[in-house]
């Protein structure tokens, strides 16, 4: 199913995100820290190669600023400044992967699983609130 470069990049990212979460557990432990970042970047590199990174991270303008907070933080980690560094971290990937984001929202609304649930008027208000909050209206989503 997967070559085995790429079962490689999922353990290493797995084992990134788990040293991650680790070092946030134990109060923001600068060694898990910087593990955890080195191990997901390496994970990643493996599993879709270093040119489609490079290119992720760095051939787009509208990525730039997500990948130099990004970085930014995984240095502040390196300078055990690991709060400020996490949080960094974590904007710089929520706006590298935010579209990700909205692309599996879109396939889980047209699971036969997961769509019913989504479509609860609950679930529907909710997320009308969080669209006006942040400004979105429905035709902004990628189709």
């Amino acid at each position: 199913m997967f070559s085995d470069d790429k079962k490689i990049g999922i353990g290493l990212t797995a084992f990134g995100i788990l040293f991650m979460f680790m070092g946030v557990v134990f109060l923001f432990d600068t060694s898990l820290l910087t593990l955890g970042n080195v191990l997901f970047l390496a994970g990643i590199c493996s599993i879709i190669g270093v040119m489609r990174t490079l290119k992720f991270f760095f051939g787009s303008t509208d990525k730039i600023v997500g990948t130099a907070v990004f970085f930014l933080g995984f240095i502040l980690v390196l300078f055990r400044w690991p709060v400020i560094g996490m949080i960094l971290e974590l904007y710089g990937m929520f706006k590298l992967f935010f579209k990700f984001g909205l692309v599996i929202n879109k396939f889980l609304h047209m699971s036969p699983i997961t769509g019913p649930i989504l479509r609860l008027p609950i679930i529907k208000r909710m997320k009308g609130m969080i669209d006006y909050l942040t400004g979105r209206n429905d035709s902004t989503l990628p189709m």
